[in-house]
Protein backbone atom coordinates (compact mmCIF):
# COMPACT_ATOMS: atom_id res chain seq x y z
CA UNK A 1 0.00 0.00 0.00
CA UNK A 2 2.70 2.45 1.01
CA UNK A 3 4.27 1.70 -2.73
CA UNK A 4 1.20 2.40 -4.38
CA UNK A 5 0.98 5.72 -2.29
CA UNK A 6 4.19 6.97 -2.88
CA UNK A 7 3.80 5.78 -6.86
CA UNK A 8 0.91 7.95 -6.88
CA UNK A 9 2.15 11.05 -4.76
CA UNK A 10 4.89 11.22 -7.75
CA UNK A 11 3.07 10.97 -10.61
CA UNK A 12 0.72 13.87 -9.62
CA UNK A 13 4.00 15.91 -8.88
CA UNK A 14 5.36 15.10 -12.45
CA UNK A 15 2.06 15.51 -13.44
CA UNK A 16 1.64 18.65 -12.13
CA UNK A 17 4.94 20.04 -13.45
CA UNK A 18 4.07 18.97 -16.65
CA UNK A 19 0.91 21.20 -17.02
CA UNK A 20 0.74 25.14 -17.63
CA UNK A 21 1.03 26.85 -14.82
CA UNK A 22 -1.77 30.25 -14.19
CA UNK A 23 1.25 32.56 -14.77
CA UNK A 24 1.93 30.68 -18.08
CA UNK A 25 -1.36 31.06 -19.14
CA UNK A 26 -1.69 34.43 -18.48
CA UNK A 27 1.88 35.60 -20.56
CA UNK A 28 0.52 33.95 -22.92
CA UNK A 29 -2.64 35.72 -22.79
CA UNK A 30 -0.82 39.04 -23.02
CA UNK A 31 1.21 37.60 -25.94
CA UNK A 32 -2.06 36.94 -27.85
CA UNK A 33 -3.53 40.51 -26.92
CA UNK A 34 -0.45 42.02 -27.83
CA UNK A 35 -0.36 40.34 -31.90
CA UNK A 36 -3.50 40.89 -32.16
CA UNK A 37 -4.35 44.27 -30.46
CA UNK A 38 -1.16 45.95 -31.68
CA UNK A 39 0.99 44.17 -34.05
CA UNK A 40 -2.10 43.17 -36.16
CA UNK A 41 -4.54 46.18 -35.92
CA UNK A 42 -1.58 48.67 -35.44
CA UNK A 43 -3.50 49.62 -32.11
CA UNK A 44 -0.33 51.40 -31.05
CA UNK A 45 -1.15 53.31 -28.04
CA UNK A 46 -1.77 50.07 -25.84
CA UNK A 47 1.79 49.43 -26.13
CA UNK A 48 1.80 51.21 -22.44
CA UNK A 49 -0.43 48.64 -21.01
CA UNK A 50 1.58 45.51 -22.77
CA UNK A 51 4.75 46.53 -22.49
CA UNK A 52 7.33 47.56 -20.12
CA UNK A 53 8.96 51.01 -19.73
CA UNK A 54 12.17 49.54 -19.78
CA UNK A 55 11.63 46.84 -22.64
CA UNK A 56 14.60 46.08 -24.64
CA UNK A 57 14.22 44.11 -28.26
CA UNK A 58 17.48 42.29 -28.33
CA UNK A 59 18.84 42.40 -32.11
CA UNK A 60 21.39 40.52 -33.73
CA UNK A 61 23.61 43.77 -34.26
CA UNK A 62 22.05 46.25 -31.66
CA UNK A 63 19.33 46.68 -29.33
CA UNK A 64 15.97 48.80 -29.21
CA UNK A 65 14.07 50.28 -26.71
CA UNK A 66 10.60 50.52 -26.65
CA UNK A 67 10.12 53.62 -28.77
CA UNK A 68 12.43 52.57 -31.58
CA UNK A 69 10.63 48.79 -31.57
CA UNK A 70 7.19 51.02 -31.96
CA UNK A 71 8.93 53.00 -34.39
CA UNK A 72 9.91 50.26 -36.62
CA UNK A 73 6.47 47.96 -36.20
CA UNK A 74 5.14 50.99 -37.19
CA UNK A 75 6.87 51.51 -40.14
CA UNK A 76 5.68 47.49 -41.07
CA UNK A 77 2.44 49.19 -40.83
CA UNK A 78 3.26 51.79 -43.36
CA UNK A 79 4.50 49.46 -45.81
CA UNK A 80 1.71 46.51 -45.35
CA UNK A 81 -1.08 48.51 -44.45
CA UNK A 82 -3.42 45.35 -44.00
CA UNK A 83 -1.08 43.16 -42.57
CA UNK A 84 -2.37 40.51 -39.86
CA UNK A 85 0.28 38.60 -38.02
CA UNK A 86 -1.22 35.79 -36.24
CA UNK A 87 0.66 33.96 -33.48
CA UNK A 88 0.14 29.98 -34.41
CA UNK A 89 2.12 28.61 -31.53
CA UNK A 90 2.76 29.61 -28.69
CA UNK A 91 4.42 27.83 -25.82
CA UNK A 92 4.94 29.43 -22.13
CA UNK A 93 7.89 28.20 -19.83
CA UNK A 94 8.77 30.47 -16.48
CA UNK A 95 8.78 34.08 -17.58
CA UNK A 96 9.53 33.42 -21.30
CA UNK A 97 6.92 32.95 -24.01
CA UNK A 98 7.47 31.65 -27.53
CA UNK A 99 5.65 32.66 -30.50
CA UNK A 100 5.53 31.30 -33.72
CA UNK A 101 3.74 33.79 -35.97
CA UNK A 102 2.76 34.06 -39.94
CA UNK A 103 2.55 37.34 -41.01
CA UNK A 104 0.38 38.35 -44.60
CA UNK A 105 0.25 41.44 -46.27
CA UNK A 106 0.27 43.37 -49.14
CA UNK A 107 3.16 45.80 -49.70
CA UNK A 108 0.95 49.32 -51.02
CA UNK A 109 2.87 51.81 -49.18
CA UNK A 110 6.12 53.06 -47.73
CA UNK A 111 7.89 52.16 -44.31
CA UNK A 112 11.51 50.96 -43.19
CA UNK A 113 12.66 51.44 -46.22
CA UNK A 114 10.47 49.12 -48.48
CA UNK A 115 9.49 50.97 -51.46
CA UNK A 116 5.87 50.23 -52.50
CA UNK A 117 5.52 47.44 -54.54
CA UNK A 118 1.80 46.09 -54.94
CA UNK A 119 2.67 42.52 -54.17
CA UNK A 120 1.49 40.03 -51.30
CA UNK A 121 3.89 38.96 -49.03
CA UNK A 122 3.75 35.57 -46.22
CA UNK A 123 6.34 35.08 -43.57
CA UNK A 124 6.86 33.37 -40.73
CA UNK A 125 8.99 34.09 -37.76
CA UNK A 126 9.60 33.07 -34.03
CA UNK A 127 9.32 35.69 -31.02
CA UNK A 128 10.63 35.31 -27.40
CA UNK A 129 9.23 37.31 -25.23
CA UNK A 130 10.59 37.37 -21.21
CA UNK A 131 7.06 38.87 -19.32
CA UNK A 132 7.64 40.44 -15.93
CA UNK A 133 4.46 41.66 -13.40
CA UNK A 134 2.37 40.88 -16.75
CA UNK A 135 4.21 43.26 -18.92
CA UNK A 136 6.78 42.39 -21.82
CA UNK A 137 10.19 43.22 -21.01
CA UNK A 138 12.41 41.59 -23.53
CA UNK A 139 12.39 40.40 -26.87
CA UNK A 140 14.22 38.02 -29.26
CA UNK A 141 13.13 37.64 -33.06
CA UNK A 142 13.97 36.13 -36.07
CA UNK A 143 12.03 36.35 -39.61
CA UNK A 144 12.04 35.43 -43.34
CA UNK A 145 13.59 38.72 -44.17
CA UNK A 146 14.85 37.45 -47.37
CA UNK A 147 11.68 35.68 -48.43
CA UNK A 148 9.88 38.20 -48.20
CA UNK A 149 12.29 40.68 -50.62
CA UNK A 150 12.29 38.11 -53.16
CA UNK A 151 8.07 37.79 -52.54
CA UNK A 152 8.17 41.47 -53.13
CA UNK A 153 10.55 41.32 -56.23
CA UNK A 154 13.21 43.42 -54.64
CA UNK A 155 15.69 40.51 -54.33
CA UNK A 156 16.18 37.53 -57.00
CA UNK A 157 14.10 34.65 -55.91
CA UNK A 158 15.84 31.39 -55.48
CA UNK A 159 15.95 28.84 -58.49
Amino acid sequence: MRLIRNVTACSLLIGGSLLASPLQDQNKEIARRAFEEILSHGRFELAEQLYAKDFINHGIHSTANLEEDQAALKGWHQAFPDVVIVPEKLIAEGDLVTIYWVARGTNTGTGNGLPATGKKAELAGITIWRIVDSKIKEEWSAFDQLSMMQQLGLLPANK
